[in-house]
């Protein structure tokens, strides 16, 4: 990805100098998320309105906002209003006076310059479809509108003149009516006016919509893209007539927002849950608990060391953290509860030499996890830059984790035992060390 990044980056340079061409390029990727709507760029940024004046006005004053952001580019819209177009107003009273009526003139139209079936020849090979059409040179002609005749209904009287050019078109344009009715010229029952307007009308959900669509440079995150461009709507002081959302990747990233914390909270709530029915205790499971924000803090260093977004990937990893981290404190905990049932030791002594004898196997857990996550940091293989993350969160997670649960797990526990001892009362009923499991607990913890 970076190196596709810096080829983007110099051909923009070089085509950057050329007059008269706006160059956008983008990745090319498998999976397209875009919505279904082709566009130009990776993200995509949509305004919607039924006041169409309005919605073209704003539009393109934001294009010309964001592209002043410089944590964007190749900001383009797929509006586009300088398309030369012919607006033929028909005067319905001066029509009905010939007889005419507003369908007879866009049959009329589209016999010239639409695509209507007329007849089919058939050969024993094939068939072919016989379209009626004006010839091609008068198509492009935007005069050729006041030489189209419309044929009027009989009794009208009048001798109309058919220009040369577009005679036999507009026979064929009155191939269903009646062979000897007048011919009356187009201009004569319509205004022809020329001006410039868009070259397609865009909707979404039924709205008439413009979308705006850009790239982000490498090293940007799309969730500050995002809120830079929600400061600029509100610079701008959009309408009220007109919504906007992010469609396509951006709107996936949103929506990927939206579920991260409730995903994490409710895995940390289930994890509590089920080690409150082990252990049967509201205090344990907080003391378990107590190193997942150390593990979070140190997953969150290092992705921003590496310059990476906390993407879905990236949650995927935190979520796997929680289970590994939350593991070398039961191993602790469970010792001291152990040791405290079998010998009567007090919360201090207890979790002290959890620490100590559980320190090894602790660490042979963690060194186990990060060996086994640094070939998905390295970015070996097809597709490593989308796994990346989720290696990065795990290794920094577990790197820092391992040096300060070992610290923060005894002290948590400690204190919680104080505030439990509080809250039963002031005193605890201690189990009397049992005789016979003395001597091989003391052995086990000597060796």
């Amino acid at each position: 990805r970076g190196e596709l990044s810096a080829v983007m980056a110099r051909l923009r340079r070089n085509t950057a100098g050329v007059a008269g061409i706006n160059v956008i390029f983008r990745p090319v990727q498998n999976l397209n998320l875009n919505g279904g709507r082709p566009t130009r760029g990776e993200y995509q940024y949509t305004l919607q309105s039924s006041e169409l004046n309005s919605l073209y006005d704003q539009s393109a004053v934001m294009t010309e906002r964001m592209r002043q952001l410089p944590m964007l580019l190749d900001v383009n819209s797929d509006l586009e209003i300088t398309n030369p177009e012919l607006t033929v107003n028909i005067d319905r009273e001066k029509a009905a006076t010939f007889g005419i009526n507003s369908d007879q003139i866009r049959q009329t139209l589209y016999n010239h310059f639409g695509s209507r079936q007329i007849s089919t020849i058939f050969t024993q090979a094939s068939d072919y479809a016989v379209i009626l059409e004006a010839n091609e040179k008068f198509q492009n002609d935007p005069s050729s509108l006041a030489r189209i005749f419309v044929r009027a209904q009989t009794g009208t009287g009048g001798n109309a003149t058919v220009a040369p050019a577009a005679a036999g078109a507009a026979a064929a344009a009155g191939a269903g009516g009646i062979s000897n009715a007048p011919l009356v010229p187009l201009d004569q029952v319509a205004t022809i006016t020329r001006s410039v307007g868009p070259l397609t009308i865009n909707r979404q959900s039924q709205q008439p919509a413009v979308t705006i669509s850009f790239n982000i440079p490498p090293g940007t995150a799309i969730g500050d893209a995002v809120a830079a461009i929600q400061r600029l709507e509100r610079e701008v002081n959009l309408p009220a007539s007109i919504s906007t959302n992010f469609s396509g990747s951006a709107a996936l990233f949103q929506e990927a927002l939206k579920g991260q914390a409730p995903l994490i909270i409710a895995a940390i709530l289930v994890i509590y849950i089920v080690l409150g029915v082990l252990y049967e205790s509201f205090i344990h499971p907080i003391t378990i608990l107590s190193g997942l924000p150390s593990a979070g803090l140190g997953a969150l260093l290092a992705l921003s060391w590496y310059k990476m977004d906390l993407s879905v990937i990236a949650i995927i990893g935190i979520l796997m953290l929680i289970g590994i981290v939350k593991k070398n404190a039961i191993m602790m905990v469970d010792f001291a509860i152990e040791r405290r049932r079998e010998l009567g030791l007090d919360a201090l002594s207890a979790i002290r030499e959890a620490a100590l004898v559980r320190f090894r196997p602790i660490l042979m857990t963690t060194l186990a996890a990060i060996f086994g996550a640094i070939p998905i940091v390295m970015g070996a293989g097809a597709g490593a830059e989308l796994r990346q993350p989720l290696g990065v969160a795990v290794v920094g997670g577990l790197c820092l984790s391992q040096l300060l649960t070992l610290y923060i797990t005894p002290v948590v526990y400690y204190y919680l035992d104080i505030i439990d001892s509080y809250l039963s009362g002031g005193s605890r009923s201690r189990a009397e060390p049992d005789p016979v499991a003395i001597p091989a607990t003391v052995k086990h913890a000597a060796e």
